[in-house]
């Protein structure tokens, strides 16, 4: 029985070929979204699992609360509060120590790299167990004096020689023993480094700071935890809760709580709000599951819609069947069978759509996504979304056909009324909806790009080049500097303790005049900078002056910017004092203010910021002159760093363009949904095509009556066309409160954002609206140009 439907349904496919590549593209489309999206999301599902135990690992953090910020989570932690983990809760297994990855100098022989890394604690590799390919987790980082490298790092320092025992040479200043190479990391390991030293390496080095063991006030470090089996974090919390408050007493008034992220966690929910996990990527995870499903039920949409309005095709034939003795439930079963044989053949022509989309779309999402082909589970997967797929799409013809009455319709009176037209519309209704509202998003997210982009910066980005400093470097900057401004080929050179394109410290400011009393200290941000740094990158000080030539006559000093000012409420900034935990007891005196510049997020309100002067900078930064050979320029320049420099490689980048990175996430997600968008619209246009093909087949008649009464081409055009562009009208007006809710919800995370206007919908209707009209222009035109003495005499 089954063969006999199979086989019925491959004739009905080939009886109809036009119908059945309309409805096999469209399925076939919106399948191959659905798996697209689907391996995307699986992809950022499976970040950090694979590792074993990976059930039993968190990092832990620390939320503070104030008056003004409320309550807000930080990563970075005391190295006291590690050793009271280790030492007083026996439900950790293992707790390690870890420093932010940083970019180091690594020599063996006549090779050097600069690349990053991070300095762990000895237990590290027994938490995260990363495959070794030569040593072992427990021995591995037991030396000071030692090093892992993964694989690729090993291959590019000693080509294909066994490195373990080998000698590298790190920032020039140690030499350090390989014990052991791991496996390189899979892009689905939210950490990700070339190398580990172990922590207690930092000893070793001039910047271990000494009292950082004791010091619950140095937040400089992150913390990591596995618990042993048979304990669970609910169990742990209430214990662990207020350790920083029992033991550092100056921090009581910021209320610290001890908490920890479960590591499946790290990468999908990475926001905090009041102490509690947020969101994060995860947004744009259920965002686009919910744009797959949408399109895919666009396809399914057309699929019921062209099966149901061929219905009377299909009539004479079930009232056949059902007077040979046919049950309804057979008839069900055969036209479910049809549309999952639809849905096999669109599957397989889906697969080859995203085989040849992968590469594109990788590219475009930064990943390295595959077809699992091998994967037996990924076929089971597949057979039970076909399924499906087929049952949802088949499901109303299958119903609508098998209820026809026999009598009637083998009497030639089955008629197609209003009544049966009504289900369709509306299924034409939500499918254009659904188009409608992820191009209104499309346009949304685009906005907001642009209006984030066009905001003031502050500073010039236009051929400003930084590159990082070294320890050499800085022992050396009065020469370096000299002999870069000696090539002719800048304007400027300055250096500063961070990028302009971004801010890695913070202060604490606890005294300034005007602070009223049991007003909390300020958080804010501060950069050390150079002389002439102000010049080179363009910012402009309002008020006061800039530092003088020689550091050392600064050092009570310092220039803060507008927004500074602002959040201190000083009226007349300059020549006013300002107590922080980086200058004198007695304060220091500020002798500028500067225009606010966006050093951090496009999106957020620019930080209070305050600049002070010193003669180390982890960045170099160098504008280069508007006649100069942008190429000659970096070649030449880069000659004079490794003079200075042997021990690294010449390393740059342009300010415009980390800026432009900024914005990565947010083109990423305009592009996937402008991409999808446009998808969609076409399925949708492709069922719009198959619907007016077969309403201008089935008034031929009419329109030659019509034609012979005198009715003008443009009067048939606009009788077939009417109901399609009032039913798109309607789904403009359904999807656009929709759509409104939906995106004012995202744009409520963005401090500095658009607002909403009507002229989206208006264009998008618009749009709408015009796809609609050339969709089916083509079939009532050619409707409205037949003969209709040939469509009358075939009555």
């Amino acid at each position: 029985m089954i063969k006999n439907y199979i086989k019925i349904a491959w004739r009905n496919l080939l009886k109809s070929k036009g119908f059945s590549a309309l409805n096999i593209t469209g399925l076939a489309v919106g399948m191959a979204v659905a798996l697209l999206i689907g391996l995307w999301v699986f992809n950022e599902y499976s970040y950090d699992r694979f590792l074993p135990n990976a059930d039993r690992l968190y990092q832990v953090k620390l939320n503070l609360t104030s008056q003004q910020a409320g309550t807000f989570t930080q990563n970075a932690l005391a190295l006291p509060l590690a050793d009271a983990l280790k030492r007083d809760y026996p439900e950790f297994e293992f707790v390690a120590e870890a420093n932010w990855n940083g970019t180091r100098s690594l020599i063996a022989g006549d090779k050097k790299l600069y690349i990053d890394g991070s300095a762990v604690g000895s237990d590290f590799l027994r938490m995260f167990q990363y495959p070794f390919i030569s040593g072992n987790a427990k021995d591995a980082l037991k030396d000071p004096l030692s090093i892992v490298l993964t694989a690729s790092t090993a291959r590019a320092l000693f080509n294909d020689a066994d490195p373990i025992g080998k000698v590298i040479k790190i920032d020039n200043l140690n030499n350090v023993k390989v014990t052991g190479v791991l496996k390189d990391l899979p892009a689905n390991s939210s950490l990700q480094f070339n190398y580990l030293l172990p922590f207690s390496y930092n000893e070793h080095t001039p910047y271990w700071e000494k009292d950082a063991r004791s010091n619950w006030g140095n937040k400089s470090y992150k913390i990591y935890a596995m618990l042993k089996p048979g304990f669970t974090y609910e169990q742990v919390a209430p214990k662990i809760k207020s350790i920083v408050y029992d033991h550092a007493e100056e921090m009581r008034i910021a209320k610290p709580e001890v908490i920890m992220q479960p590591i499946k966690d790290w990468h999908l929910y990475s926001e905090y709000e009041n102490g509690v996990p947020k969101g994060g990527f995860i947004d744009y995870v259920r965002i686009f599951s919910i744009i797959g499903i949408l399109v895919l039920l666009i396809a399914c949409i057309n699929f019921m819609n062209l099966s149901t309005a061929r219905s009377e095709k299909r009539a004479r034939e079930v009232g056949v069947r059902k007077a040979m003795g046919s049950l309804k439930q057979d008839l069900v079963f055969q036209f479910l069978t049809e549309s999952v044989l639809v849905a096999i053949l669109s599957f397989f022509l889906a697969i080859i759509v995203v085989q040849l989309a992968l590469p594109a779309f990788n590219q475009l999402t930064g990943k390295s996504i595959s077809v699992p082909y091998g994967n037996l589970l990924f076929w089971l997967i597949m057979a039970s979304y076909v399924l499906l797929t087929g049952l949802l799409a088949g499901s109303r013809p299958a119903f609508y056909l098998s209820s026809f009455n026999a009598v009637k319709v083998l009497k030639g009176a089955m008629v197609v009324g209003k009544a049966a037209a009504l289900p369709r519309k509306v299924l034409v209704v939500v499918q254009f909806a659904c188009s409608i509202a992820l191009i209104i998003s499309t346009a949304i997210i685009y906005q907001q790009i642009q209006y984030a982009k066009n905001r003031p910066i502050g500073y010039n980005t236009n051929r400003l080049v930084m590159s990082d400093m070294s320890d050499d470097l800085n022992k050396s900057y009065e020469a370096l500097k000299n002999e870069i401004l000696q090539t002719g080929m800048v304007n400027n050179v300055a250096m500063a303790s961070s990028p302009v394109t971004n801010v890695y410290q913070h202060t604490t400011v606890f005294d300034w005049p005007k602070k009223s009393s049991g007003e909390e200290p300020l958080n804010i941000a501060t950069v050390r900078i150079s002389h002439n740094y102000f010049n080179t990158v363009g910012m402009q000080i309002l008020q006061g002056h800039d530092f003088l030539q020689k550091w050392q006559q600064d050092t009570g000093k310092v220039l803060i910017n507008e927004a500074a000012v602002q959040r201190m409420g000083l009226k007349n900034p300059v020549g006013q004092k300002i107590k922080w935990n980086q200058g004198p007891k007695d304060g220091v005196e500020i002798i500028g203010v500067v225009k606010n510049a966006l050093m951090d997020s496009p999106f957020t309100p620019v930080e209070a910021t305050i600049f002070s002067h010193g003669s180390m900078g982890n960045v170099a930064m160098y504008d280069l002159k508007a006649n100069a050979d942008m190429q000659q320029s970096i070649k030449k320049i880069g000659q004079i760093f490794d003079k200075y420099n042997p021990a690294y490689p010449f390393d740059y980048r342009f300010a415009d363009e980390t800026y432009a990175q900024k914005f990565n996430l947010e083109m990423l997600i305009g592009k996937l949904a402008g991409v999808f968008a446009t998808l969609a619209i076409f399925i949708s246009c492709l069922g719009l095509f198959g619907l007016a093909a077969y309403i201008a087949e089935q008034r031929t008649k009419e329109i030659g009556i019509r034609k012979v009464l005198g009715a003008s081409i443009a009067q048939v055009w606009l009788l077939l066309s009417t109901d399609f562009v009032l039913l798109v009208l309607i789904s403009c007006v359904l999807a656009s409160p929709v759509a409104y809710y939906f995106l004012h919800g995202w744009l409520i995370k963005y401090q500095y954002r658009i607002t909403i206007g009507p002229g989206v919908f208006v264009a998008t209707a618009g749009a709408a609206m015009l796809i609609t009209v050339l969709t089916i222009s083509f079939q009532s035109i050619k409707a409205a140009l037949a003969n209709p003495v040939k469509s009358l005499r075939n009555e």
